[in-house]
């Protein structure tokens, strides 16, 4: 849970940057100076990181959708087993009882 809290901090962090860069109006790149164009870059960069987070955290949500529903099923499974195999064992137990009773029966009789 912590690794997923993280991706999603980091992905919320994207977003505000990306919400930041697209703030800002488009110039001609023919007037931008040096300094404006490598802003423009890093924003690009900036813009591309966040959509490539967030497909990251969306598959890492999945994969971890996938193992907990993995997970569920063979919970369930082995509890469905360890239900069969104690009411396995009670059958034969009562089995046994009632053959007790039948020879304190058979005892009593006689």
């Amino acid at each position: 849970m912590k690794i997923s809290k993280n991706v999603m901090s980091l992905c919320a962090a994207a977003l505000v940057l990306v919400s930041l860069a697209a703030c800002q109006k488009k110039d001609d790149l023919g007037t931008q100076g040096p300094a404006e164009q490598a802003g423009r870059k890093l924003d690009q960069a900036t813009e591309k990181t966040g959509r490539e987070m967030t497909e990251a955290a969306e598959k890492a949500k999945l994969e971890m959708d996938k193992a907990a529903q993995d997970a569920k099923e063979k919970i369930n499974q082995a509890t469905d087993e360890a239900s069969a195999a104690t009411k396995k064992a009670a059958e034969k137990v009562g089995e046994k009882v009632e053959a007790a009773g039948e020879k304190i029966q058979e005892a009593a009789r006689k």
